[in-house]
């Protein structure tokens, strides 16, 4: 997938292109997507990534086995891309919709304009108000996923609390200039628990 930093959603589906890649053993395929920042299936066969530095990387889940995979900047969130992504999955048979996160940037290390986190707050509340370590404002990432999971009718459920930023052994556009990314690879073994 193209990511965009928007809040582009497709759904991938059995039967789309695909190329064969060498395996061991075992059929293994790809399927290139277009430009989004989101992807949704329920096709167990398929796996879906998307990369961060400092964004946010959700895996989401539902009992019926459909499942997603988002990259979630501000520019994304502030478009809606955590509550398009929770619709297509709800469109492709989810009820239950459960989403993890993956390591990001926390308010501590995240300067944010004052005019852009207004606009964030007004969506998602107060709570996404953040402070520097260094007293700016900040944008509390974590927090404006979890208001936009509850805002699209899904829950948090267990994830990675680490800073990529101020931890060790992630990459950090931010605060390094870091090239490197962290992948999140997300698959569906059957249903997970609403």
């Amino acid at each position: 997938m193209d990511q965009v930093h928007g809040s582009i959603v497709l759904v991938s589906a059995a039967g789309g292109p695909r190329r064969p890649l060498p395996s061991e053993g075992r059929e293994v395929e790809a399927v290139q997507a277009g430009s989004c920042d989101g992807l949704v299936s329920a096709d167990p066969s398929l796996a879906l990534s998307v990369l961060t530095a400092d964004c946010a990387s959700i895996a989401l889940g539902s009992p019926e086995g459909v499942f997603g995979a988002v990259h979630a900047g501000w520019r994304g969130l502030a478009g809606g891309v955590v509550e398009a992504a929770v619709a297509a999955m709800r469109a492709t048979g989810a009820t239950g919709v459960v989403g993890a996160l993956g390591p990001c940037i926390h308010a501590g290390c995240y300067d944010f304009s004052e005019g852009d986190l207004g606009d964030l707050a007004g969506a998602y509340g107060q709570g996404v108000v953040g402070t520097t370590t260094a007293g700016r404002p900040a944008l509390d990432l974590r927090a404006t996923v979890s208001a936009a999971l509850v805002a699209g009718g899904a829950r948090e459920t267990a994830g990675i609390d680490a800073c990529t930023a101020c931890a060790g052994g992630y990459f950090s556009h931010r605060a390094r200039r870091d090239t490197g990314r962290q992948a999140m690879i997300v698959w569906s073994d059957g249903g997970a628990e609403a």
